[in-house]
């Protein structure tokens, strides 16, 4: 089988380097909160933008349950909607959490760098107590 051309991170680098100037400070902020978070915390592309996923050990489970992925960004025009796929398993933080899909998964929005940075402490909380809920 044969080496990919590059690495998830390198993809996740290209991908914010060609977005337009006015999202890519807000983008890469969110990166580097999210890989702060955990070692085990690690990052790729997945439906057409930064996503992040738990990297470490975990019981058997059906990938359609999305159990493994953390957070996964949708660029939005003058928002950054952040999909929790397993965010209704989230207790603590829920002020941050929004939505209430039958799928379980749960929405952070972010309107600019400002928003992230007086939300982070409550980002990173939130992401610990998903990572604590994983059955490894």
């Amino acid at each position: 089988m044969a080496k990919p051309k590059y690495s998830n991170s390198e993809l996740v680098t290209q991908y914010i380097a060609d977005l337009s100037e006015n999202i890519q400070p807000e983008v890469e902020y969110l990166r580097q909160v999210m890989l702060s978070v955990s070692e085990e915390i690690a990052e790729h592309i997945k439906w057409n933008a930064p996503a992040f996923y738990y990297s470490g050990e975990m019981k058997e489970f059906n990938p359609k349950e999305y159990k493994r992925d953390v957070l996964v960004m949708n660029l939005r025009k003058n928002t950054i909607m952040c999909v929790l796929p397993t965010g209704m398993n989230i207790k603590k933080n829920t002020e941050l959490l929004e939505g209430n899909y039958t799928d379980g998964r749960r929405m952070i929005y972010f309107k600019d760098l400002n928003d992230i940075k007086q939300k982070e402490q409550q980002l990173i909380d939130t992401i610990k107590e998903w990572i604590d809920l994983i059955e490894k």
